[in-house]
């Protein structure tokens, strides 16, 4: 049931508002409840929308106007996959603080410049770009191409709110540090604004990158499962779209 365009536009604009929202809430919310009580404030509501609308994309990402079906191309199927697979290593350097993100530690808003920083300063908003990228080239609908347009949409606000919030929190450190950067991967490196230390590549060897990797690999094995999941909630009773069913 359901318009699946509206459903999915319908995620696109409140998953952004509560989770950009409550991390822009931050300073006022930390000092009510404290760090680590926010980031379960803010960590469960993103992660619930989170799971439904990638559930609910497995489940209608072939709905709406075809205009290509490349899945049988393996030449863009290898293509998708090298891009989809480097994308999950374009993530903030804060994420490799499990202890700040599980809110076992108290989480900071950090100031990094090292490691894949120095290539983009919104790493993340890369990344998603790649993954969105890679999973329109195979599956060209309309609904696939609403749900990536929204998530890079939300991505490329993320740039401008979290240059904001580090602005707010570092103040003239992160300008420092942004006329070293950019938002554009490699274009602080070819105008000449970041250089590469010699062993830059030591930046980049960290123990999480290969749980990101292992991780990834099983993610793709693990599609057929995704998809199989997915599909219950349109053949055995429960409603895909949850509450947005009703509205649209």
């Amino acid at each position: 049931g359901g318009n699946p365009h509206l459903i999915t536009l319908a995620y696109g604009i409140i998953f952004p508002l509560v989770h950009s929202g409550l991390a822009s809430a931050r300073p006022y919310g930390e000092k009510i409840v404290g760090a680590r009580m926010w980031r379960v404030i803010f960590a469960f509501p993103s992660l619930c929308l989170a799971f439904s609308w990638i559930t609910y994309f497995i489940s209608h990402c072939h709905d709406g106007y075809t205009f290509w079906d490349l899945r049988g191309n393996e030449a863009v199927h290898s293509i998708a996959w090298i891009t989809n697979f480097l994308s999950f290593f374009f993530l903030y350097p804060t994420v490799f603080n499990l202890k700040e993100v599980a809110a076992v530690d108290q989480p900071k808003i950090h100031l990094w410049e090292t490691g894949i920083i120095r290539i983009t300063r919104h790493p993340q908003a890369v990344g998603q770009t790649m993954w969105s990228a890679a999973h329109l080239a195979m599956v060209g609908t309309t609904f696939t191409a609403l749900t990536m347009a929204l998530l890079v949409a939300h991505h490329a606000f993320a740039c401008w709110n979290g240059d904001r919030r580090l602005y707010d929190e570092h103040g003239q450190d992160f300008l420092e540090i942004k006329k070293r950067t950019s938002v554009l991967p490699f274009a602080a490196i070819l105008d000449g604004r970041q250089v590469l230390p010699d062993d830059y590549y030591k930046e980049l060897l960290r123990a999480p990158y290969l749980v990101i990797a292992i991780g990834t690999l099983g993610a793709y094995v693990a599609h057929p499962f995704m998809q199989a999941g997915s599909a219950l909630s349109m053949n055995a009773g429960y409603v895909e779209g949850g509450i947005f069913n009703g509205l649209f």
